[in-house]
């Protein structure tokens, strides 16, 4: 193993232990991040971009929570944007820690097997990153780290993952927001329209993102139809 592998690879296993040994999860909680930004908004708003990216790049737990810790505290807009480009960074990072440590040895050592996904990855893979994106039935830190062992370039990756995750991540800062207005845990403080509005929309979204996948996917087809 090459010496830059070897170093990166320490690296994100220093990360992930440290993590877990000084128990670091303590501090991803919404009064932590609150009193912070009651103080100084903008290094809020760094930190928490940090260690958006930190926490999805390592693959480590917290990232959902995070999303509606940032909806609550900065709002819907700030949040989104905030979130959206930390979210879709720490993939790409993942992405590029993937293909550094494992790509060769797998691509070496399964490389007859997987010659057919890699010929699907390169005819079709933007569309069907797109769509694991939309629908969220496989894990997404899965989807970082087993894009990163196919040909798809760093960059395809990175613009599908931003346009991909965009509404699913609407979806968790607006339902973070609805819970940062609420004044009092009580049955009339939380049954609010907007926080109602917010849970169905969760609920509902990946029958939507279905629907609006199967769309593209159907427009597509018919596009192909007319240019032959």
């Amino acid at each position: 193993m090459k010496k830059s592998k070897i170093i990166l690879l320490v690296t994100v296993a220093a990360a992930i232990v440290g993590f877990f040994a000084l128990d670091a999860q303590q501090y991803l909680t919404r009064d932590y991040f609150q009193s912070l930004y009651s103080d100084n908004p903008a290094l809020t708003l760094a930190v928490f971009f940090a260690i958006y990216v930190a926490v999805t790049a390592l693959s480590l737990p917290g990232a959902v929570i995070l999303t509606l810790i940032g909806g609550a505290i900065f709002g819907l807009t700030t949040g989104l944007i905030v979130i959206s480009f930390a979210s879709t960074i720490g993939a790409t990072l993942a992405f590029l820690i993937s293909r550094t440590l494992l790509r060769e040895w797998v691509q070496n050592k399964f490389g007859n097997y997987l010659e057919t996904i890699n010929k699907g990855i390169e005819q079709d893979g933007l569309f069907y990153l797109l769509t694991l994106r939309l629908i969220p039935v496989v894990p997404f830190f899965v989807i970082n780290l087993v894009m990163g062992l196919t040909p798809m370039k760093a960059r395809t990756f990175y613009w599908v993952s931003q346009l991909g995750m965009l509404p699913g991540t609407a979806v968790y800062v607006n339902a973070g927001a609805q819970l940062g207005q609420l004044q009092e845990l009580s049955v009339s403080g939380i049954l609010t329209p907007g926080l109602i509005g917010s849970l169905i929309l969760l609920g509902i979204f990946p029958w939507l993102a279905r629907q609006g996948v199967a769309w593209i996917k159907k427009s597509s087809v018919s596009e192909n139809n007319k240019e032959e």
